[in-house]
């Protein structure tokens, strides 16, 4: 049985149901859209003992204030929004448990962008093409099925369940938002349409993540580094391909990415390191390195059997 678990007082800038995103409909022009940071995602499901795929809450800085109309367990990941319950302040990378009657808030980011708050069981929405990730720009999932972020007076439901032991995070596998960020790059088979002399520039450049990123892509300031070629047929693009635009400034497509595109690519960054960069704030230093396909495929499999295994204290 689901009952209304959290009400919206104040949705903040920009609050988001998201899940692990929208898959086979790229065909239709549809972006697969989900969790900007998959790892704080997943983590803060897998502290509540729930589905890998549970729709849980993405709170971009801050802001989100919610009223809490039954006792819930919940779990906060990702950003440092500075939550609080009733004035109490709560860590986040750990459970904690409501009562009905309390006032969940959240302050602005003090570290990180993205913030995940997620309750036992899962907030219990209409999928919308298979997922209820919300995509603003295509009108597409959400609570309301129509890409709206949450608004006050929204209600959201999740199921009566019964809790878990209260769980954390273990410290060494917290992120520090506030690092520079070095984006691991496997080469396209565009790799050809670039000098040596760019690719090398590319390398060594320290780049700054623009304040104009979002959720479709990180745009970033520096070096340019000019294509042999201009525009090309538009192909299809994968989370993380580094775009080339005319300017030459490289951009990093996520989440809500268009689903094809026409500038010549770079690389693909590891899917690690794009969820690491989906928590960066505007000014944060970024350069690339090289790493090779193989590499990256061992290691993000390694993650997902880490998240599938893992054990939290």
């Amino acid at each position: 049985m689901s009952v209304c678990g959290l009400r919206v007082i104040k949705p903040g800038p920009l609050t988001l149901l998201q899940d692990r995103g929208r898959f086979g409909y790229q065909h239709l022009g549809l972006s697969p859209g989900g969790a900007a940071d998959e790892h704080a995602f997943l983590w803060a499901n897998r502290l509540l003992g729930n589905a890998s795929n549970a729709p849980a809450l993405e709170i971009t800085l801050g802001g989100l204030s919610l009223a809490v109309e039954r006792s819930l367990q919940i779990a906060l990941t990702g950003a440092d929004l500075r939550a609080s319950v009733n004035g109490r302040s709560l860590k986040p990378w750990r459970t904690h448990t409501l009562a009905a009657g309390d006032r969940l808030q959240f302050g602005y980011a003090s570290d990180g962008v993205r913030g995940y708050l997620a309750v036992r069981g899962g907030f219990e929405v209409a999928l919308c093409f298979g997922s209820v990730a919300t995509v603003t720009r295509e009108k597409m999932g959400g609570l309301d099925g129509v890409g709206s972020p949450l608004q006050a007076g929204d209600e959201l439901a999740c199921p009566e369940m019964g809790l878990v032991a209260e769980r954390s995070v273990p410290s060494r596998f917290i992120p520090d938002y506030r690092q520079p960020l070095t984006l691991r790059l496997m080469a396209s088979e565009h790799k050809g349409w670039f000098s040596a002399a760019a690719l090398e520039r590319l390398y060594r450049s320290e780049y700054r993540l623009s304040p104009r990123s979002d959720r479709m892509g990180a745009r970033l300031e520096g070096e340019a580094v000019e294509s042999l070629v201009g525009g090309i047929v538009s192909e299809p693009v994968p989370f993380g391909a580094v775009q080339v635009p005319p300017d030459g400034v490289p951009i990093v497509l996520l989440k809500d990415r268009q689903t094809i595109g026409g500038y010549p690519k770079l690389g693909t960054v590891h899917p690690l390191d794009a969820f690491a960069l989906a928590q960066r704030q505007p000014g944060c230093p970024i350069r690339f390195a090289p790493v090779t396909v193989e590499n990256c495929a061992e290691q993000y499999n390694e993650f997902q059997g880490f998240m599938d295994g893992v054990r939290v204290s």
